[in-house]
């Protein structure tokens, strides 16, 4: 009976083989783990520390209002005349009812042509709060729609040569849909005579929605101009001038291939 002889040759290439083997298997569970950690960092991390951020500048911008209303109203306090002044304070009160029924008016308000605290902040400056009931947001709005320094922050970021809020013309906005806080997550929830609330320092202005549109390319600069209309689906947008918002996002999720944009029409205005 013939024994087969192996040669040390054979026992290399067998060696080799299984080492190559071994290698390679652990070079695709290293880059499986790092992917994993990557996808952990991206969906759960990022979010996270993005929240907490906007979170503490909501709180920060809420502060400093609230130091301005008290300087404000103590100055107010210091020059009032000593008796009163009846008649200062008749001229006072018709204002505010003045006021008060701007705020609680039904249909579209008229907003006046200087619109306090509507100067143009720095850039990346966060100086507004953006509130969506229906969604449960409260994020800030930041001049600008860096990726960096203001949507990885968590912030919603203002399209810089569009209005301010409560001008005429469009507020237009954009926030991330996916990963950094997200803020934008669930736009596509939105539905007509949902409510979009804007709080700056000096006033909070009440927009409606009003126009939804579904997807439309990332160029279609059309739905945020003036008068917002889409330049790729004509169908969706305003022929008349007024005071909108507009709220864009990337669509489907996951991706950053077309927009989702939600308009709406200013409905109230009231001072802080």
């Amino acid at each position: 009976m013939r024994v087969p002889v192996v040669q040390h040759r054979t026992r290399r290439r067998r060696a080799l083989r299984r080492r190559a083997l071994w290698t390679g298997g652990e070079v695709l569970l290293t880059a499986g783990l790092l992917l994993l950690l990557l996808v952990v960092h991206q969906l759960w991390w990022t979010n996270r520390e993005a929240r907490q951020g906007a979170a503490r500048e909501v709180r920060a911008l809420e502060r400093e209002w609230g130091a301005s209303r008290a300087g404000r109203a103590a100055e107010g306090a210091a020059s009032a005349p000593a008796d009163g002044g009846s008649g200062a304070s008749g001229a006072t009160g018709g204002s505010g009812a003045s006021r008060g029924r701007t705020a609680g008016g039904g249909g579209p308000v008229p907003v006046p042509t200087a619109v306090p605290g509507s100067s143009r902040p720095d850039r990346a400056q966060a100086y507004a709060v953006l509130v969506i009931p229906r969604l449960g947001l409260r994020v800030p709005v930041a001049e600008g729609v860096g990726r960096q320094d203001v949507l990885d922050k968590g912030y919603v970021g203002h399209y810089p040569g569009t209005q301010q809020p409560g001008q005429a013309g469009n507020f237009a906005l954009a926030g991330h849909r996916n990963t950094h806080g997200e803020p934008f997550r669930h736009l596509d929830r939105l539905r007509p005579r949902d409510l979009v609330e804007v709080e700056t320092r000096t006033a909070v202005y009440a927009y409606t929605v009003d126009r939804i549109l579904p997807q439309t390319s990332a160029r279609d600069d059309g739905v945020i101009r003036p008068v917002p209309r889409s330049l790729v689906k004509p169908g969706y947008g305003y022929r008349n001038p007024g005071h909108y918002v507009t709220l864009t996002t990337c669509t489907p999720e996951f991706t950053s291939r077309y927009r989702l944009v939600v308009w709406g029409t200013l409905t109230a205005m009231r001072p802080r």
